[in-house]
């Protein structure tokens, strides 16, 4: 039986897509430039740990980012990322509109002075429509969540969000991938950004070692309970370095192949609410860093499998099938 939850409005996609939202909003395409605001995160400085999560690479998961500064970035460094993000995406695409994306590290983990000169570079500068922010639950004391309130009211007209690492709700992987944080910071996390008027976009990773389709669903269907604006749906990269490479090198995991991931993914889809913006549903770990799963390197042909799949099943996000 197929269930109905919601309506399907979607020109370019079965699903409420990013490039959807933006042109429906903006009237045409934005790009991100990915920045690296010199940050680092309590699992890597002590605080929690030292080892950084299982799965994360020296750079932090912005590996498409700029360089790292030396030290947290000033304003400065944040306007020369900026500009040199801008001119590569240039060189290959015609676009003129930027969302700057904080994506390197923990970008709430600084004194709020420092983050709010980083912040307002980004927002000031003329080409960007606004900001994303990539943190932790855990990284968002009140005076952080004070001073995102203050500029989405300095700066009305450009956007601010902030993407959340949750990638699971299920307490075995939350401790095998280190997260170092329990659900309940999470759920405090979205509410207080809530009330700050701040819209939330989270993470979850699929095919974490031993999660199987229905306990991936449950953390779909856990997320369907907040008035989270988007999400991103990353596929489990091995990456040279990560602890998760010595363990994957010692099979104690295995990976989706691409007709499983596919299944996965598209079932993650169609339970999820039609509200909720689809930033992302794959992902393409660094070439040169890359292990495992090596199918997933040909970004364009798991995107197309996708397509075809919920093409094939006639499904659209917020129908699923029981």
């Amino acid at each position: 039986m197929r269930i109905k939850s919601g309506p399907c409005l979607w020109s370019d996609k079965p699903y409420y897509s990013l490039d959807h939202y933006f042109k429906s909003v903006y009237g045409k395409k934005i790009y991100k430039t990915a920045l690296n605001a010199g940050m680092t995160c309590p699992v890597r400085d002590g605080s929690l740990d030292t080892r950084g999560c299982i799965f994360c690479s020296e750079g932090g998961s912005g590996d498409f980012a700029a360089g790292c500064p030396s030290g947290i970035a000033d304003a400065a460094e944040i306007k020369k990322q900026l500009a040199a993000g801008r001119e590569f995406i240039k060189s290959k695409y015609n676009g003129d509109s930027f969302l700057a994306y904080l994506q390197a590290y923990t970008n709430t983990y600084a004194p709020v002075d420092k983050l709010a000169e980083i912040y307002e570079a980004a927002l000031t500068d003329p080409h960007t429509i606004g900001l994303s922010i990539a943190t932790r639950p855990d990284c968002l004391p009140p005076d952080v969540i004070k001073l995102l309130k203050e500029l989405k009211e300095k700066y009305p007209e450009k956007c601010i969000w902030v993407e959340l690492g949750l990638q699971t709700i299920h307490k075995n992987s939350i401790n095998y991938i280190r997260r170092g944080y329990d659900n309940s910071v999470f759920e405090m996390a979205v509410h207080d950004l809530e009330d700050a008027g701040i819209p939330v976009i989270v993470h979850v990773i699929l095919g974490l070692p031993d999660e199987t389709k229905d306990m991936m669903l449950q953390t779909i269907e856990y997320l369907n309970t907040f008035s989270i604006f988007g999400i991103k749906l990353q596929l489990l990269h091995v990456l040279n370095g990560t602890d998760l490479a010595a363990d994957y090198q010692d099979r104690k995991f295995d990976l989706p192949g691409k007709e499983e991931y596919t299944d996965i993914v598209v079932s993650c889809i169609e339970h999820l609410s039609p509200d909720i913006v689809v930033h992302r549903i794959t992902g393409d770990g660094p070439k040169d860093l890359l292990i495992a799963p090596l199918w997933s390197a040909d970004k364009k042909s798991v995107l197309n499998g996708i397509h075809a799949e919920m093409k094939r099943r006639g499904s659209y996000q917020g129908i699923h099938y029981t």
